[in-house]
């Protein structure tokens, strides 16, 4: 037996709701911005193979890779419920294609990717619920502490927002699918954990009560599909102005976006990828063009023009 799962890259916080929103993304040229995985058996063992264009930012000892470890889990609970599958091992094959600390949710998108393919290859014993709380374990074992702005998406697709019960850890939000959500990748790694540190351990309860008035707005618009409104409050008060000092260009690309009447732009998760938003695509095209110029003009830089990706993570083969 042999499956291929794919789980999409995503936009943590999406400004107004830090730890609290997150959606996921797909390209409007049809390419896969995310990982994929392909699950095979094989006599014993547990062997991961690595490829793709960023399997280099990867722990050299597989051992220490969380796919690795999703999968020794993964067996080790199998074994246990004398599942069928007693005994058999793993060939799992994980192609990187997201840059780790890129803001896109790229550890999130290799233990949806591998959770899920588990999942699957071994007749779904996990819950959708189960199986979202097991991926956000995973997941903050890399990023430094649970979340759900990243995992949530890439795993169910849309945008999610985290409501922290445990009988239901988030649920979706309507989209402004008119919207192009342009997302550019200057080349350059930032430590979420680091980024994090940048933040103030305590805000002023003026500017805690902006945040939930903002977010509050932001999911009331979405609902009534009010963009305007939706944009009007799509400010980020509680991490950007610690985290842009900290991406280099990051403020002189947004001007550029802003004289060209972009709708919104923002950080995507701790940085440094940058989001735009517009509903015309000639507009998203030539901000795609601007940010090629000017924030993600390294070799190791991209820039997409997405929309929100509804299908979350799936199997392809």
């Amino acid at each position: 037996m042999s499956i291929t799962v794919y789980a999409p890259a995503s936009i943590g916080n999406l400004g107004v709701g830090y730890d609290l929103l997150g959606a996921a993304l797909a390209p409007i040229d049809d390419s896969l911005l995310g990982d994929k995985i392909t699950i095979e058996a094989a006599s014993d063992g547990i062997k991961l193979v690595l490829s793709g264009s960023w399997a280099h930012d990867l722990p050299a000892d597989n051992k220490l890779n969380t796919v690795y470890q999703c999968a020794v889990f993964f067996v080790d609970i199998m074994q246990q419920l004398h599942s069928q599958r007693h005994g058999t091992g793993l060939v799992i094959h994980l192609e990187k294609n997201l840059p780790v600390g890129s803001g896109l949710g790229s550890s999130a998108s290799s233990v949806v990717a591998a959770l899920y393919g588990l999942n699957e290859y071994f007749d779904k014993p996990y819950s959708d619920n189960k199986l979202l709380a097991l991926m956000a374990k995973f997941e903050g074992q890399i990023s430094g502490s649970v979340h759900y702005d990243n995992i949530a998406p890439s795993f169910l697709g849309g945008i999610q927002l985290n409501l922290g019960l445990a009988e239901q850890l988030t649920d979706s939000i309507p989209a402004f699918d008119s919207w192009y959500w342009v997302v550019a990748y200057p080349g350059t790694p930032l430590s979420t954990m680091k980024m994090r540190q940048l933040l103030p351990r305590e805000y002023p309860k003026g500017k805690v009560i902006e945040y939930g008035r903002n977010i509050s707005a932001f999911i009331h618009a979405s609902y009534k599909q009010d963009q305007q409104l939706a944009i009007n409050v799509l400010k980020d008060v509680i991490a950007e102005p610690f985290r842009a000092p900290a991406i280099d260009g990051f403020q002189q690309a947004r001007n550029e976006l802003s004289e060209l009447n972009m709708l919104a732009s923002g950080i995507s998760g701790s940085g440094p990828t940058l989001f735009s938003i517009t509903d015309d695509l000639v507009k998203a095209k030539q901000a795609k063009a601007i940010l090629e110029q000017q924030y993600a003009c390294a070799p190791s830089g991209f820039v997409y023009i997405c929309k929100i990706d509804h299908q979350g993570a799936r199997r392809i083969h």
